[in-house]
């Protein structure tokens, strides 16, 4: 069996079995119907996005087909575009017109624009090549139409006029309508995942026309983030919703027969590192699986659901040194390797965070070290201030050493980590994430920063 390794930067995170993922579905489906018309539908198969665009492109070619000389091909790929904006009067999911305040909306809201671009470009590429055309011949195309129901989308005023015109009519339009609607389900199914480009999704031709299965969870999760009520665990439910509809059960992560997504923080810089995003991984953590029914469908659950009740230990110890004026000096480090393995039973199954110092093997979840992330503080503004700035020193080791999640209940602790991720990694998933910050360096101007980062009060976690 090989193992996955994940790089973060000149180290790796290493765990189950890698996977060779490739697309397997055919060419679009046209079916005759007794009728003489034509019929449409994605085969089932496992997809990624641009396999999916590019087959999507019948039903943009069968309109230009039906439109025979008033075709306008850039007019209606701009109505696309349009529709794919998150701005605009024409816009499906105005995102940029309604301040998203908090870093999960802010996500999204990147993430939509920037799939919708990564969309439109390929639908322009895949038309300009007339695949459909030369597959089943512009007849075929000509007598495609299938009843496709109103879902709200916006034309723009050039391509109403053309639809709505001498040319156009309820058969094309409706075509029309679900070229549309496809592509808007795809950008809205891929908002969870970082590397949404690679995500593999799998579609079931009995499940409904092409991507038509995701309306009921899309419609819930989009009323949510424009509620402003995201959470990362609905992100997650609507991912599962996605990938593996299967899977009821609902963690910080999950696997399913192509792969596992976890948080899309794992593998980045702790800094710029989505907190709220997921991203797919070409592996099975757990390689024989533990759900009943599909071997490979497993949730991944935090060792300690609610952290507030976790065990606690205080630290204790530590050099007190002014840090404007003694910065602390790096921990030497050669770890060059972390390992995940997941534990428990079949309805519940945790992943630890395994790291070997010295000889000496230190273990800390891996849901919790995602929530370390998810609420860690950044740095502030510089600090003018040059009266002294007292913070205690630990090393590493004494603190992944304690018992429980380690808090303290007065002073800034600092934690230097030579600027190890992996060993950031490890602190975050130990520390109680409440007031923890992370630096990306102990230099005086840096440090002068940390003086007034985080709440505000209490004890408070200095990784650097």
């Amino acid at each position: 069996m090989k193992n996955y390794r994940l790089a973060i930067g000149k180290r790796e995170i290493v765990w189950g079995k890698q996977l060779d993922v490739r697309p397997t579905a055919g060419q679009t489906v046209v079916t005759k119907q007794p009728n003489e018309r034509y019929d449409w539908n994605l085969p089932s198969g496992v997809y990624r996005a641009q396999d999916i665009v590019r087959e999507l492109d019948a039903l943009l070619e069968a309109v230009l087909v039906q439109l025979g000389g008033a075709a306008d091909a850039e007019a209606l790929l701009a109505n696309l575009e349009a529709n794919l904006a998150i701005t605009g009067r024409e816009s499906d999911l105005p995102l940029g017109e309604m301040a998203q305040h908090n870093r999960a909306g802010e996500e999204l809201s990147r993430q939509a624009q920037l799939i919708g671009e990564g969309l439109v470009r390929w639908a322009r590429v895949f038309n300009s090549q007339k695949r459909a055309a030369e597959a089943f011949g512009n007849s075929t195309l000509r007598s495609l139409s299938f009843r496709s129901h109103c879902d709200n989308h916006l034309w723009t005023h050039k391509v109403s006029s053309l639809l709505m015109g001498p040319a156009g009519g309820p058969g094309v339009m409706q075509l029309f309508n679900e070229y549309l609607h496809q592509i808007i389900l795809l950008r809205d199914a891929l908002l969870p995942f970082d590397n949404w480009e690679e995500v593999p999704i799998e579609v079931e031709e009995s499940h409904g026309k092409g991507l038509r299965f995701v309306e009921r969870s899309r419609s819930e999760f989009l009323a949510k983030l424009l509620g402003k009520k995201m959470t990362h665990k609905t992100i997650v439910q609507y991912a599962q919703s996605v990938l593996s509809p299967e899977l009821d059960r609902v963690g910080y992560g999950f696997q399913y027969r192509l792969g596992t997504v976890l948080p899309g923080s794992l593998g980045a810089e702790l800094a710029s590192a989505p907190r709220y995003l997921l991203r797919w991984h070409p592996v099975l953590l757990v390689p024989d699986g533990t759900a009943d029914g599909d071997p490979s469908l497993v949730a991944f659950d935090y060792e300690f659901p609610d952290y507030y009740a976790a065990p606690r230990s205080r630290v204790a110890g530590g050099d007190s040194v002014n840090a404007l004026t003694e910065v602390p000096l790096p921990v030497t480090s050669d770890i060059r390797e972390a390992q995940l393995v997941p534990v428990g039973q079949s309805n519940r199954v945790v992943v630890q965070y395994r790291l070997q110092i010295n000889g000496d093997v230190y273990v800390v979840d891996l849901g919790q070290a995602f929530r370390g992330h998810r609420f860690m503080y950044r740095p502030a503004a510089a600090s003018d201030s040059t009266s002294p700035f007292q913070v205690r020193v630990h090393h590493p080791s004494h603190i992944l050493g304690l018992e429980g999640l380690v808090t303290d209940e007065e002073d800034t602790h600092l934690i230097p980590t030579a600027g190890n991720p992996l060993l950031e990694w490890a602190l975050l998933g130990k520390l109680y994430p409440e007031n923890v910050v992370v630096l990306e360096g102990a230099d005086k101007e840096k440090m002068a920063a940390a003086r007034n980062a985080g709440k505000g009060f209490g004890t408070k976690f200095l990784i650097v």
